[in-house]
């Protein structure tokens, strides 16, 4: 059996493994074990009762949170014209066509989220093999792929999270920071919960939602009533 830390002893007591507790007390035992010297995200993971190797059971989307995310987002435009000059005035960090796909080709990454409008997604294409394994390639799915770019960038700035459903049927985010009042983390929570309720796809038979836990970035794993995320 591993050995378990001073630390680690300390934060885990109290909590119970084979408990589930009711998101608002979860949210506060995470809080109450948040020691780093940082601002510790806090952080969702949710088993869902799909499997994502099916195309009909691939859960994936965005949530924009009521009180943001609390992590400050870089976020890069791929757009020309009157576009380029409306994603600047938005906010955002990058904005490039041509010179831009050169850049990221080279290896220059310079931010968090990437938004693309349709006309230059032959161009954008050609970094999938770059962006894609970084989760960053835009998708018309998430918002991510449109004309809008005006409410693209401001989404990303204000705190939309997209999630995308893992290998092993798990979907997780980071909801906002250990220093966020109980009641703006459970309302990010619920907003992300609702967002995956509604992303449930057509091939998820049984249970959907089967298991949650709350955590921070160093923190142990609280365990979650599911159905206190939807109350």
């Amino acid at each position: 059996m591993a050995h378990l830390g001073k630390r680690t002893k300390v934060v885990r007591e109290g909590i119970d493994r084979t408990k589930l507790y009711p998101l608002e007390q979860a949210v506060k035992m995470v809080k109450e074990r948040a020691k780093a010297k940082f601002d510790e995200t806090v952080e969702v993971a949710m088993n869902l009762g799909v499997d994502p190797r099916h195309a009909d059971q691939m859960v994936r989307g965005v949530v924009n949170l009521p009180n943001g995310s609390g992590r400050t987002m870089r976020v890069a435009v791929f757009a020309r014209g009157a576009k380029a000059d409306e994603a600047k005035a938005a906010g955002a960090d990058v904005v490039g066509a041509e010179d831009l796909v050169q850049k990221v080709q080279g290896g220059e990454i310079n931010f968090d989220r990437c938004i693309a409008t349709p006309d230059l997604m032959p161009l954008v294409g050609r970094l999938g093999k770059v962006l894609g394994p970084r989760g960053m390639m835009p998708n018309p799915k998430v918002g991510t792929v449109t004309m809008d770019v005006a409410t693209a960038v401001k989404g990303a700035k204000g705190g939309s999270v997209e999630f995308r459903v893992e290998k092993a049927g798990i979907v997780q985010a980071g909801v906002g920071k250990a220093s966020f009042d109980a009641d703006k983390l459970v309302a990010n929570i619920k907003a992300f919960a609702d967002a995956v309720q509604k992303a449930k796809p057509s091939g998820a038979k049984g249970t959907y939602v089967q298991r949650v836990a709350v955590s921070s970035s160093m923190g142990p794993g609280v365990k979650v009533e599911p159905a206190s995320l939807f109350g």
